[in-house]
């Protein structure tokens, strides 16, 4: 999934670091809902239950994600890239 070589500018950032699962995915899905297709969102987020869960839902409900990388200034928080279908 990461492709560094490729840099996107989100449309909108939302950072879920301090919430637990399922409100991470929830709040991910409320965003992308209200983006238009084509748009992309950045979800900072960290490790664990989120880091799996998150992008797996993003694709079962048919986004795409884009990227996923981990932060390079913190151990344990990482930067997924979707855009909206």
């Amino acid at each position: 999934m990461s492709n560094s070589s490729q840099i996107l500018t989100p449309d909108i950032t939302i950072d879920i670091t301090n919430d637990v699962c399922p409100m991470t995915f929830v709040k991910t899905r409320l965003k992308l809902e209200k983006m238009t297709p084509g748009q992309i969102l950045e979800v900072i987020l960290k490790d664990g239950e989120p880091l799996k869960n998150v992008p797996r839902s993003v694709t079962e409900m048919g986004d795409d994600v884009l990227d996923l990388t981990k932060m390079a200034n913190d151990t344990g928080t990482y930067r997924l890239t979707i855009r909206k279908n």
